[in-house]
Formats: C-alpha cells, structure tokens, sequence
C-alpha cells in the first residue's frame, strides 16, 4: 500500500484486509450510496473466490466498479481454483500479474 500511495499522492486509498468473509461483504456495502466519495473496489478474494455466493452477490450489488485482482494465474493452479465466482459480476478482472495487479486495478479504476 505505501508504493501505492506514494504512486499517487492525491488518491486516498483505504486498505483493508479480513480473513472473515462478513467482513469483506459489510466493506463492500459500505462502499455504496452517497455517504461516501468511493471510485471503485480493488478485491483479492483469495479463497472466497471459488466459494462465496454471498461474495459475489455483494460485488454484483455494488454501486462502484469492483476489479478482481488474483496474483496469481487461477486458470493455471489446481482445478478447484480455476472457477471465479466473482468474474462474471466485476468490472474487471486481472491475474498473473504478481502485486502490479494491484496498481493495475488502480489505474484502470481511475480510466472510468
């Protein structure tokens, strides 16, 4: 995050991380309506990629642009992980691209 930051000095970002998939939804909601000024959600779901229904239904809610962003190539790793529950319900989806998927995602955000 401090790259990040530092990448773009006049964007505030807020980084959260939770191993509690209540929490990555309840973020996701907040991140809706006029209370709060939000461009867009960069999402490493990790494992709940491939298994969180309410996930995905929280992100085809949102009312901001929500990147999937995996390390990783899924479509290379072990057959249960190849399926994204989230991809169809983004905005975008970038993979394999180690942690510059990150300032990607930001970039990509700030293209919209």
């Amino acid at each position: 995050l401090v790259e990040i930051q530092r990448m773009y000095p006049d964007i505030h970002f807020e980084y959260r991380q939770s191993n509690h998939e209540g929490d990555l939804i309840d973020w996701l909601q907040e991140a809706r309506g006029e209370r709060r000024e939000v461009k867009g959600v960069i999402l490493n779901a990790g494992g709940y990629t491939h298994t969180s229904v309410a996930l995905r239904d929280a992100v085809a809610c949102a009312e901001v642009p929500v990147v999937e962003v995996h390390i990783s190539d899924i479509t290379k790793r072990e057959e249960f992980r190849r399926i994204s529950l989230l991809t169809d319900v983004c905005a975008h989806t970038i993979m394999g691209h180690g942690t510059d998927g990150y300032k990607e995602a930001v970039e990509w955000i700030g293209e919209q």
